[in-house]
């Protein structure tokens, strides 16, 4: 039975498409000897690029760790709630892996917004590209770490994350109980020019106190042999050393894992931000002292549902999220910490810490996970 392939093109990709206009030239001998083969292979190039320009929303990491699990969980949730389409894409954790992916978004159609972490927050070509997809009509949010504000906050609409240096600012002060004598600390992150790097080490700072001293802040690159090594080297240059502080999610278990191998876990007090899997075993083994966590499941959701507000310019939600926006700090949406303590024989108390801090045993806060069916956060 012979097949108009014009007339399928037509229906599927319009009456000027170029492969409509194309066809349209073929004779009609040749049209009705082309194979039903041909015709699949049509389809699928058809089908094919439909899928790649169907209209949906990404959620861009600045690096992969076990940290990006809860948010893609909280993202499935609230895609699954609001009928949105969301895709969570990773990077190779550089600022040009970043700039590229933000480049490669412009290009393509079908994208409606954007939220990423933004690898490094002084960046000016990152926020360039940003801009760049803004002029094209693409929201643009951050998530998790936010550019510079002072230098480039019109880059985007609005952050959703931590309060980072509040949280550094707990972690701090839980140091400071831990350890009210003072001491000698070294704190380690993937990236030093990270936004969440520089307010949480300086929060720490501030929330330790005089009586702490602190070596410069050790990055690795997100590269998990070095952050290792950092570690080692820390302790082996500085043998004073006495606090071990982890400022992104994988930096815990990269301190656990040298404290082991050296055999001189008395030595040192161990605080980290994040509760990768790893960690809370490591934590149920005595291997850390407390934890700052964040609630990067609330962190997804709440991204999901700003990009449908603003795809779908929902003055409501997007009120009911930043009640003061256009005021000083409006645009910026805590998604709240939560300071995790061992179990047992813990000094640390709840009455020590901010009134919007959220305080748990390590058992309690197991529950809490598995409420949301997560095993980190």
């Amino acid at each position: 039975m012979p097949v108009d392939l014009a007339e399928f093109v037509k229906r599927f990709c319009g009456a000027s498409s170029p492969i409509e206009t194309g066809i349209a030239s073929i004779g009609p001998m040749i049209r009705r000897c082309l194979a039903c083969g041909a015709l699949l292979a049509l389809v699928a190039t058809v089908v094919g690029c439909a899928q790649k320009s169907e209209p949906r929303m990404i959620i861009l990491m600045n690096g992969n760790s076990p940290f990006w699990d809860a948010v893609r969980v909280g993202m499935q949730q609230a895609a699954q709630e609001l009928g949105a389409n969301v895709s969570l894409e990773t990077n190779d954790a550089t600022p040009q892996g970043q700039i590229n992916k933000l480049r490669q978004f412009r290009s393509q159609s079908g994208i409606l917004a954007v939220a990423l972490s933004a690898t490094d927050a002084a960046n000016a070509a990152i926020a360039d590209e940003m801009r760049a997809l803004r002029e094209k009509g693409i929201h643009v949010i951050t998530v998790d770490s936010d550019v510079d504000r002072e230098k480039f906050r019109d880059a985007r609409f609005a952050f959703i994350g931590t309060d980072n240096f509040e949280g550094g600012r707990q972690l701090g002060i839980a140091v400071r109980h831990l350890k009210p004598e003072g001491g000698l600390c070294a704190t380690f992150v993937g990236r030093t020019g990270a936004q969440n790097a520089i307010e949480r080490i300086g929060g720490f700072r501030d929330g330790a106190g005089e009586k702490f001293r602190h070596l410069d802040p050790l990055g690795d690159e997100n590269d998990r042999t070095r952050a290792r090594e950092n570690v080692r080297s820390a302790i082996r240059n500085h043998p004073d050393l006495d606090v071990l502080v982890g400022i992104w999610s994988y930096n815990a278990p990269a301190i656990v894992d040298v404290v082991r191998e050296m055999q001189n876990r008395d030595k040192f007090t161990i605080a980290t931000f994040d509760a990768e899997p790893l960690a809370i075993e490591q934590m149920a083994a005595g291997d850390i002292d407390v934890m700052v966590v964040q609630n990067p499941f609330e962190m997804g959701y709440r991204a999901v549902r700003l990009m449908k507000a603003l795809v779908d310019d929902d003055q409501a939600v997007i009120h009911e999220m930043f009640p003061n926006l256009g005021e000083p700090d409006g645009d910026l949406n805590d998604t709240g910490l939560k300071i995790v303590v061992p179990d047992e024989k813990s000094p640390l108390k709840r009455e020590m810490f901010g009134e919007s801090t959220e305080f748990y045993t390590l058992g309690a806060f197991r529950e809490w996970l598995a409420k949301y069916g997560l095993k980190g956060s």
